[in-house]
């Protein structure tokens, strides 16, 4: 099912959006984001710029510059935040966008050897904590 770029979260850049995320660096090909959900703490999201439904969508080009898009967040969130492993989500069910969550995951931390969960709604910090991880993240960057 692919959804309309006039209803997409991610082509509208609206306020669902910012309640959920806050937007953190323009890519080659992406747009990186810190979740304001922050049960695993430096958790990320790397969305598509074009509105597209799947990885398999895109050219052997787009589909490498996306990637590389991807191991070069999740190589800025292990360095800024040593995460014993960095789990990767492309679900799309009720969001046609091509997007990767990247949860970082801790040994003894939340979901450690499972999987994590989308919203837990437990973790919430303030605007200078928010700040923190993304200044970490953008010197790895």
């Amino acid at each position: 099912m692919k959804s309309n770029p006039q209803e997409c979260l991610y082509c509208q850049n609206n306020e669902t959006l910012h309640q959920l995320m806050i937007e953190f660096a323009t890519l080659r090909v992406s747009r990186a984001f810190l979740f304001k959900e922050q049960t695993y703490r430096g958790r990320c999201l790397v969305a598509y710029n074009g509105h597209v439904n799947d990885l398999n969508e895109l050219d052997e080009e787009q589909r490498n510059a996306f990637m590389a898009d991807v191991a070069r967040v999740t190589r800025a969130m292990q360095q800024a935040f040593h995460p014993e492993k960095i789990n990767y989500g492309a679900y799309s069910d009720k969001l046609s966008h091509l997007h990767f969550h990247l949860a970082p995951k801790y040994v003894d931390g939340p979901d450690y050897g499972g999987t994590f969960q989308m919203n837990p709604g437990k973790v919430y910090l303030s605007e200078g904590e928010y700040n923190e991880l993304i200044e970490a993240l953008r010197s790895y960057l």
